[in-house]
C-alpha cells in the first residue's frame, strides 16, 4: 500500500471488502511466506537478552546492518531490519522474528531459514548469547522478561490484562512458526480457510514444543496454544463462522468490524480509541475519520488460529528448529497448493461438526497427538494429512538436486508415525537424564544447530 493509498478515507463498506479481494492472485503468482520466532538468552546466566544492554538485541541489529540489512527505525532507534524482501522484527519480550521473503518453493524458504540461523549463530559467538526456538520460554518468569521499547507494545501491555489472564504471557513468553499462503478467488479462499481452521489444532499437535515454563514442566505439550486460549476472546481462537453457509470476504469484514481497536495511529502518534470497535469508528463515533491505513492496522491486530489478510496466515505451530520450520511450510503447501490435495482435505473435514472440532482443539495443548473427540483422533488425522500433503508436493514437482519438496515432510512423517512429539522427547530427556533444564535446552538447540552448520 502506497502512502497515498494509506491516507484514503473509508466511506463505504465495499472498500473494506475490496481490501481482501485485492489479495486474489492467479496460481502462477502464489508464494510461500514463513515467519519464525525464537528467544535469545545470555549464556552466562540463562537470562533473556535485553534490548539495550551491552551485547544485547540492539547491538545484534546494528551488527547485522554490516551485512546489508537496513534499519527499521522508531524514535531514531533500530527496532527491526529489512533486506531482500525479508524483515526482522521484535516481539514484546525481544523474541527475534524473521519474516521471510515470498518464495515460490520450499527449497528457497529452507535455504533462507538456514542462512538466518547460521548468521544469528555467528553473531551469538561474538556477543555470548544463544537463540532458542521453542513455543514458550522454558526458563523465565513472565515478570522478569524485559520489554522491547516499542510504543505499540506499551499500548497492548495496558490493554491485554483487561481481556485475558495470559495476555502478557502471550506477548513476552511465546514464539511460533507461521506460514502465509495465497488464494486465487473468494471461493478458493473459503475452501482454504475452512481446511486451515479445521486442521490447525492437528498441526499444533504435530509441532508441540512447549512443555516447560518458569524453569519446570508445566503439564502441557503445547503450553503456547493454551496461553492463546486465555489471551483475548474478542480477537483470538477458533472461528466457527468460517464454516457457515455464505462465508466469504464480507462475513470476514463483519467479524473484524466488531472487534475492539487497540489504537489509532496518525503520523507516528498513537491515539486512544477507548474500546471503540472498528464498526463504531466507521460509523463516525470518533473525531477522526478512518483511513485505509487504519483498516490495515486493525486487520494486523487480530490473532485467531487462522487469519485472513491479503493472504491466509496459519498460526498454529510452536516455534522449533530449521527442519521443522520448513516442515510446517511443506505441510500447508502440500495441503493447500495442489488442487487434488485441497479437494481431498476438504472432503476429509466436510463431515466434521464444529463442536467436535472445538473439543479436539481444547485437548491438544495437553494431549497433542493423543487428543480425541467423537470420531476424531489427532494422531490418526495427522497421518492422513501428512500423506495428502506428500502427494500434493510430489504433484507440484518443484525439484532441486533431484528431490521434490516432499523431502521437507521428513520430521512430520517421523512424528506422526511414532506418535511422539518434540515436547514428549524433551520431557523424557528431562526426567531420565542428568541435565538441568537450562543445560537441556541449551544442549538441544546446539544439537539442532549443528546439523545446519555442518550441512
Amino acid at each position: 500500500m502506497t502512502e497515498t493509498e494509506k491516507r484514503i478515507e473509508i466511506n463505504h463498506k465495499s472498500q473494506l471488502i475490496d481490501y481482501f479481494e485485492r489479495g486474489s492472485k492467479p496460481p502462477e503468482r502464489w508464494g510461500i511466506g514463513t515467519e519464525n520466532e525464537k528467544f535469545l538468552f545470555r549464556k552466562e546466566d540463562f537470562g533473556r537478552l535485553r534490548f539495550e544492554q551491552d551485547g544485547g538485541i540492539l547491538k545484534i541489529l546494528n551488527k547485522m546492518q554490516q551485512d546489508g540489512w537496513a534499519p527499521i527505525l522508531e524514535n531514531n532507534i533500530a527496532i527491526g531490519l529489512r533486506k531482500n524482501g525479508a524483515s526482522i522484527t521484535l516481539e514484546p519480550g525481544g523474541q527475534f522474528e524473521l519474516s521471510g521473503d515470498n518464495f515460490s518453493t520450499i527449497h528457497e524458504t529452507y535455504r533462507e531459514t538456514k542462512k538466518h540461523f547460521k548468521e544469528l549463530n555467528t553473531i551469538s559467538q561474538h556477543y555470548n548469547f544463544f537463540s532458542l526456538p521453542m513455543g514458550v520460554d522454558p526458563l523465565s518468569d513472565v515478570a522478569d522478561v524485559p520489554w522491547v521499547p516499542k510504543e505499540r507494545y506499551r499500548w497492548m501491555r495496558n490493554y491485554m490484562p483487561t481481556k485475558g489472564d495470559l495476555g502478557l504471557h502471550m506477548m513476552t513468553n511465546t514464539a511460533s512458526t507461521q506460514v502465509n499462503l495465497d488464494f486465487c478467488s473468494e471461493k478458493d479462499m473459503v475452501k482454504k480457510m475452512r481446511v486451515s481452521q479445521a486442521l490447525q489444532a492437528v498441526v499444533t499437535a504435530i509441532f508441540a514444543n512447549s512443555p516447560f515454563s518458569a524453569g519446570k514442566p508445566n503439564g502441557y505439550l503445547s503450553y503456547r496454544s493454551h496461553i492463546w486460549n486465555y489471551t483475548d476472546p474478542d480477537r483470538c481462537g477458533f472461528l466457527p463462522f468460517i464454516f457457515d453457509e455464505g462465508f466469504g470476504f464480507e462475513r470476514w469484514v463483519d467479524y473484524l468490524l466488531d472487534v475492539p481497536m487497540y489504537y489509532i495511529l496518525r503520523d507516528g502518534e498513537y491515539i486512544s480509541t477507548n474500546g471503540l470497535t472498528f464498526r463504531g469508528f466507521f460509523e463516525g463515533k470518533h473525531s477522526l475519520k478512518p483511513t485505509q491505513e487504519d483498516w490495515e492496522t486493525h486487520v494486523s491486530t487480530i490473532f485467531p488460529d487462522v487469519r485472513l489478510k491479503q493472504f491466509i496466515e496459519m498460526r498454529g505451530a510452536d516455534a522449533s528448529c530449521v527442519s521443522h520450520i520448513a516442515a510446517v511450510s511443506a505441510l500447508w503447501v502440500g495441503l493447500l497448493y495442489d488442487g487434488d490435495s485441497l479437494a481431498e482435505a476438504d472432503e476429509l473435514i466436510s463431515k466434521w461438526d464444529v463442536d467436535t472440532m472445538q473439543e479436539l482443539r481444547a485437548q491438544v495443548p495437553v494431549k497433542a497427538l493423543n487428543a480425541e473427540s467423537g470420531n476424531l483422533h489427532a494422531g490418526t488425522i495427522a497421518k492422513q494429512i501428512c500423506r495428502i500433503a506428500s502427494d500434493g508436493l510430489k504433484r507440484r514437482a518443484k525439484v532441486r538436486c533431484s528431490e521434490d519438496e516432499s523431502r521437507f515432510l521428513a520430521p512430520v512423517q517421523e512424528i506422526t508415525e511414532s506418535g511422539i512429539t518434540v515436547a514428549e522427547r524433551l520431557l523424557k530427556r528431562y526426567h531420565e537424564g542428568n541435565e538441568t533444564l537450562p543445560e537441556l535446552v541449551y544442549n538441544w538447540q546446539n544439537e539442532q544447530m549443528q546439523k545446519y552448520i555442518d550441512a
